[in-house]
């Protein structure tokens, strides 16, 4: 598959908001702010929330696969802290003129001397503690670690969460635009949640499952929470 198409996969609007607010484990109110803004009002004075993620298509057709990686990382900041919304935007601004890069959450950058920047930038913004900041930095770096990048350092596998809290020992299910159209599936065997979802419905024994493509009960249970999750 040559680098031009993989590249144009990659940006491609794949993944509605209910579909991706699932794959992250987040509300899809949320999401849809992120992306494209939210009205509001403040003592009956309308105001307008402003995106923080710039979607590769129309907000009809949802998010690309790069865009999830950005709502992946971003996600991390949110999901202990409870630091204003501008503030992230501020901090990501800075980031974004210091790196000189439009999209700092998916540069490879970001994970080295970029997130040491931005948790700096962002305590500077916000009155966080030391080790808030601590804390801060290990889940960024927590849900970093579950991107893939090609030697260029662009994401090309994203490795999502699949229970609560970032305490996983296993990354078992990735999400890749080029395998299953971008579907959950089985890490390095291309076996869509989906399918691995149908068969467990029409009563295969997960034990079998797990037997089948040599993993353990465990990953299957993950893959197919995946698909039955979203379904329901």
């Amino acid at each position: 598959m040559g680098k031009e198409h993989v590249d144009r996969l990659r940006r491609t609007p794949a993944y509605p908001f209910i579909e991706a607010a699932h794959y992250l484990n987040m509300p899809v109110s949320t999401l849809r702010a992120w992306c494209i803004g939210q009205d509001y009002k403040v003592n009956g004075a309308p105001r307008r929330f402003q995106p923080l993620i710039e979607l590769d298509g129309t907000k009809s057709e949802g998010l690309s696969f790069l865009n999830l990686v950005e709502a992946h990382v971003l996600a991390a900041i949110r999901r202990k802290h409870d630091i204003p919304l501008p503030k992230v935007r501020e901090a990501l601004a800075f980031m974004q003129a210091k790196m000189n890069t439009p999209r700092p959450l998916v540069e490879r950058s970001f994970q080295t001397d970029g997130v040491n920047l931005f948790v700096d930038e962002l305590s500077s913004l916000v009155n966080v503690t030391r080790e808030g900041q601590i804390e801060m930095k290990e889940l960024l770096l927590a849900h970093l670690h579950r991107i893939e990048r090609d030697p260029a350092g662009l994401p090309i596998r994203l490795f999502p969460f699949t229970r609560t809290g970032t305490q996983e020992r296993e990354a078992p299910v990735q999400i890749d635009p080029t395998v299953a159209f971008g579907r959950p599936s089985l890490r390095g065997r291309a076996v869509p949640a989906a399918v691995l979802a149908d068969r467990f419905k029409a009563g295969e024994p997960m034990t079998e499952l797990a037997s089948d493509f040599g993993v353990t009960v465990e990953v299957i249970e993950d893959a197919i929470r995946c698909e039955l999750d979203r379904a329901a």
